[in-house]
């Protein structure tokens, strides 16, 4: 499906970013992995060489421009251009209710989940539009979007605004082949699920009563990164068990 075609994939290192990196390259694309954790990435980058894939490492924290730069540098250098990116990165932040969270806490949560997500963009879209256009996917949620709960306004606040991203990326540069959308996962089985007991309470605000395992949700960014997803454009995609749909 994604044959020829370059990927970048942030958050790559574990959970839903690493199983979208796998799929893209068992799919035929070559993937410029990034996270924080350099040795993690190595290591995925060998899985993938090892099954005949192509994949090129840039370690470094989505809150600064200049990791999107190295990123997309990387792209035209080793692998000619860039088709697709799926900025997957984010953090949770404080479970605090709101007006317990300090400045610092909000503007490093906004910082990782949303700043981070137009420093990509910022970067990308010049060298998609080289190609013809290309798919930008943002991995968002339910929370703020379709339900609030308690101690995570700065996460819902920085994740729903994705969603005008989107919007705004889609009115800008859709007519030039951009196509930018939002992936909005219900809880999933990654290290950020908590234990045993967190994920079982998780499971019960699904109507699928369970969470996802993280390579349902690559599945959902491949349909978006890919030619099926060819007339999906300005959207959310909710890919949560129905979580959205039962409150």
């Amino acid at each position: 499906m994604l044959k020829d075609k370059v990927a970048i994939v942030t958050g790559a290192s574990s959970g839903i970013g690493r199983a979208a990196a796998l799929l893209f390259a068992e799919e035929g694309a070559a993937v410029i992995l990034n996270a924080r954790g350099e040795k993690a990435l190595h290591a995925l980058a060998a899985e993938i060489g090892g099954k005949g894939g192509k994949a090129a490492v840039v370690a470094g924290d989505v809150v600064e421009e200049a990791t999107h730069r190295q990123m997309v540098e990387i792209a035209l250098s080793r692998f000619g251009g860039l088709d697709i990116a799926f900025n997957n990165a984010g953090a949770v932040g404080p479970y605090k209710p709101l007006a317990d969270v300090t400045l610092f806490e909000w503007q490093q949560t906004v910082g990782t989940n949303l700043t981070s997500a137009f420093l990509g963009a910022a970067a990308q879209i010049p060298v998609m539009l080289e190609r013809g256009g290309g798919s930008i996917i943002f991995t968002s949620t339910f929370v703020g979007t379709s339900v609030g709960i308690p101690g995570m306004g700065a996460y819902a606040a920085s994740k729903a605004g994705l969603m005008g991203l989107v919007k705004g990326i889609t009115a800008d540069y859709g007519a030039r082949g951009i196509r930018a959308n939002a992936l909005l996962p219900g809880g999933t089985d990654t290290p950020a699920a908590g234990d045993v007991a967190q994920k079982e309470w998780a499971a019960g605000l699904h109507a699928l009563k369970r969470i996802a395992d993280p390579q349902e949700i690559a599945r959902a960014a491949l349909f978006l990164a890919g030619p099926m997803a060819s007339f999906v454009a300005g959207s959310a995609l909710f890919a949560d068990g129905g979580n959205a749909a039962v409150k």
